[in-house]
């Protein structure tokens, strides 16, 4: 970890030590949360974030101010989940596949081909399971303000395309620290090498790895495709985004305040997922005109059934997890 994650550690410990102590009256007169994120600016989970944080001040007339830091500023998404469970006063841009670490269950809303369209997450969320992993969540540390904001379909990127699974075979392929990004590539045949994002442009133009996977807006953002030429559509994950904060500071939050964050965290999953769709289009084409060759003939079918043996690799999820899951979205 660098200097700037080592101070943004040590801050949230310092953080989750003043809420030991009762809020002076003064403090009460503003409050500041810092809200963290592993993106670059330009892609929708940024700007609904930005979104979030100008609504918030208009309607708490700045009685509420939250800044935004992108690029890993405040250290690893892991890093800054952390410092949230530990009760700092920081929220974070995350996905399932982490909270994973601390409630195993959530990690299967990751899962590879666990939904066909985005829309069908709506069902999942409002479900009673679902409401039972939140609860489970809070138990953890981890107010969720919003959950299931439209991140992209995750497609890969590299040298040659990728129709079928017997293209990526023996492939050394990024992925996050992240149990559920290593076990799918496992069992596509791949060789999972985990990689912070801030550094994946580096592995890739020196051959640490041969090729990644994200969401376009993501690809684009950190100018991937200056490294490698070939995007394929495999969509292997409809991924969707939360943002936690500790459970503790919300609670300790004016009642107000509290419905606030959640009124807006809502507003701006939809903005999230507003933008996602909408910009979809756009980045291709400047994929297209940067001489990116977008393969689209994948056959899905076939990395759905090799993909299938992730869900029996996560032995702390409760028995028959997904069979419940599958029951909710049929």
């Amino acid at each position: 970890m660098g200097a700037t994650g080592r101070r943004a550690v040590l801050g949230g410990v310092i953080g989750a030590a003043a809420l030991a102590r009762p809020w002076p009256a003064r403090a009460q007169a503003e409050i500041r949360i810092r809200f963290a994120h592993s993106l670059s600016t330009v892609e929708p989970a940024h700007q609904a974030a930005e979104f979030f944080a100008r609504n918030v001040a208009q309607r708490t007339n700045n009685r509420v101010r939250i800044e935004v830091f992108p690029g890993e500023q405040l250290g690893s998404g892991r890093d800054v989940n952390e410092m949230i469970r530990q009760g700092a006063n920081v929220m974070n841009i995350t996905d399932p596949g982490y909270l994973s670490d601390f409630v195993p269950d959530v990690g299967i809303l990751n899962g590879p081909y666990i939904v066909d369209q985005p829309a069908q997450f709506a069902k999942l969320l409002d479900s009673d399971w679902y409401r039972g992993v939140d609860q489970r969540l809070q138990a953890a540390g981890f107010r969720m303000v919003m959950m299931g904001g439209f991140f992209g379909a995750r497609h890969m990127i590299a040298e040659k395309p990728i129709r079928q699974p017997a293209d990526i075979a023996g492939m050394t392929v990024r992925v996050p620290p992240n149990q559920m990004w290593i076990e799918t590539f496992r069992a596509l045949g791949a060789r999972p090498t985990t990689v912070q994002w801030s550094e994946i442009y580096n592995a890739l133009q020196q051959n640490v790895v041969q090729a990644a996977e994200a969401p376009y807006g993501s690809l684009w953002g950190s100018r991937l495709q200056e490294v490698r030429k070939v995007i394929s559509n495999t969509a292997h994950f409809q991924a969707i985004l939360g943002w936690p904060m500790n459970n503790g500071f919300f609670n300790r939050l004016p009642a107000e305040i509290r419905t606030i964050l959640l009124e807006e965290g809502t507003k701006a999953r939809e903005e999230q997922t507003r933008l996602t769709l909408e910009q979809e289009a756009g980045f291709v084409d400047r994929f297209k005109a940067a001489g990116v060759q977008i393969v689209t003939d994948v056959d899905i079918a076939a990395f759905r059934r090799a993909s299938e043996p992730t869900y029996r690799a996560f032995p702390r999820w409760t028995p028959g997890l997904h069979e419940t899951v599958r029951r909710i979205l049929a």
